[in-house]
C-alpha cells in the first residue's frame, strides 16, 4: 500500500468516515451506524416524561379551576360557593393518593398543592374580614401566620435539608407535633378538613346569623317615612336602588335571602376546637423553621471562623 494511500485511510478513520467494522468502506455522517453506547443509554432513560401531565397535577389544575369558580359565586351565592370549595378541598386528599398509586410525586405537584392550599384559604378569609369589617385584623392574622408558617418550613426543608427532601419528612427528634401531624395521613386529613370547614361554617354564618351579621335591610325603628334607609316600607323596590350586581347593597340583598342557620353554627362549632389546633400547628411549624435555619446560620459562622 502506497504513503497516499495510507494517509487517505488515516484521514477518514480520524473524520469518523470510515466504518466501525473497519472493512475498509467508507460512509457518509447521515448513515453512520449509531454508536452501542449512546444507545444503551437511550433505552435507559426511556420516552421523556411530562410532569406538567401527571394525573395528580391534573388534579391540581382541577382544583384550581374549582377554586376560582366557587371565588365567582362567593359574593351572592352562598350554596354554590359552599359546594365548589368543598369539592376542591376534598381533592386535596386525592391528589396525594394519585402521586402514589402512579408512583408520580414531584416536587412541581407538591409546590402545586400547598400553594392552592394558601390561595384559597386566604380568598376565603378576606371574604370573611370584609363580611365582618370589626374582625377583620383576626382575619389578615390569619392569613398572615399561615402563609408565613408554610412558606418558613418550606424554605428550611430545602435549604437545611435538601433540595430532594418533602417538606413533609419531619424528624420526631426535631418536633414531636409536626411529625404526627405530617407523618399521619388521618391526622393531617382531619385537621386540614376540619380548618376549611369551619371557615366555610363562618361564611355561612355571614348570610345566615342575624347575631354575628345583622342585615342591613331590617328597619329601623322610628326610620322617617319615606327616607334612603334600606327595608323601610316605603321606600322603593331594592332593584332601583341596587342595580349593579356587585354592589355592597347587593350583598345585604342577599344576606335578606336567609339560609337556615342550624348547620353552619354545628359546622362551626364541631370544627373550631380542630381550627385551633391547626393555628397552633403552624406557629409551632414557624418556629421550628426560624430554629433550623439559625442552627444553620451559626454552623456557617462557625466554618468560615475556621477557615
Amino acid at each position: 500500500m502506497s504513503a497516499r494511500t495510507r494517509r487517505q485511510k488515516a484521514a477518514l478513520a480520524v473524520n469518523g468516515e470510515e466504518s466501525e467494522e473497519g472493512n475498509g468502506v467508507a460512509t457518509t455522517p447521515s448513515k453512520r451506524t449509531p454508536s452501542k453506547k449512546r444507545t444503551r443509554s437511550a433505552a435507559r432513560e426511556g420516552p421523556r416524561e411530562n410532569v406538567f401531565l401527571f394525573w395528580p397535577n391534573l388534579i391540581g389544575y382541577t382544583r384550581i379551576i374549582l377554586a376560582f369558580a366557587s371565588l365567582y359565586y362567593m359574593p351572592l351565592h352562598p350554596r354554590t360557593c359552599s359546594i365548589l370549595y368543598s369539592v376542591s378541598c376534598l381533592l386535596d386528599a386525592l391528589d396525594g393518593y394519585a402521586a402514589r398509586y402512579f408512583d408520580q410525586s414531584t416536587t412541581f405537584g407538591a409546590v402545586l398543592d400547598m400553594v392552592t392550599d394558601r390561595c384559597t384559604t386566604s380568598c376565603l378569609l378576606v371574604f370573611l374580614g370584609s363580611a365582618w369589617p370589626r374582625w377583620a385584623i383576626i382575619f389578615q392574622g390569619l392569613i398572615c401566620l399561615d402563609l408565613a408558617s408554610h412558606y418558613m418550613h418550606m424554605y428550611a426543608t430545602l435549604s437545611m435539608g435538601g433540595s430532594n427532601q418533602s417538606h413533609k419528612k419531619i424528624d420526631s427528634s426535631r418536633s414531636w407535633v409536626l411529625y404526627q401531624y405530617y407523618n399521619s395521613k388521618v391526622v393531617l386529613f382531619i385537621c386540614c378538613g376540619l380548618n376549611e370547614l369551619f371557615f366555610i361554617g363562618l361564611y355561612l354564618l355571614s348570610f345566615s346569623s342575624p347575631t354575628l351579621s345583622p342585615s342591613l335591610l331590617q328597619p329601623v325603628p322610628d326610620a322617617q317615612p319615606f327616607s334612603a334607609q334600606p327595608g323601610n316600607p316605603a321606600h322603593p323596590q331594592p332593584g332601583s336602588l341596587f342595580a349593579s350586581p356587585w354592589s355592597a347593597g347587593a350583598l345585604e340583598l342577599a344576606r335578606a335571602n336567609k339560609i337556615d342557620s342550624f348547620w353552619p353554627w354545628v359546622i362551626t362549632g364541631v370544627a373550631a376546637p380542630v381550627m385551633a389546633f391547626k393555628q397552633f400547628v403552624n406557629i409551632v411549624q414557624m418556629v421550628n423553621a426560624s430554629k433550623w435555619m439559625a442552627e444553620g446560620d451559626l454552623e456557617a459562622r462557625r466554618n468560615r471562623k475556621r477557615n
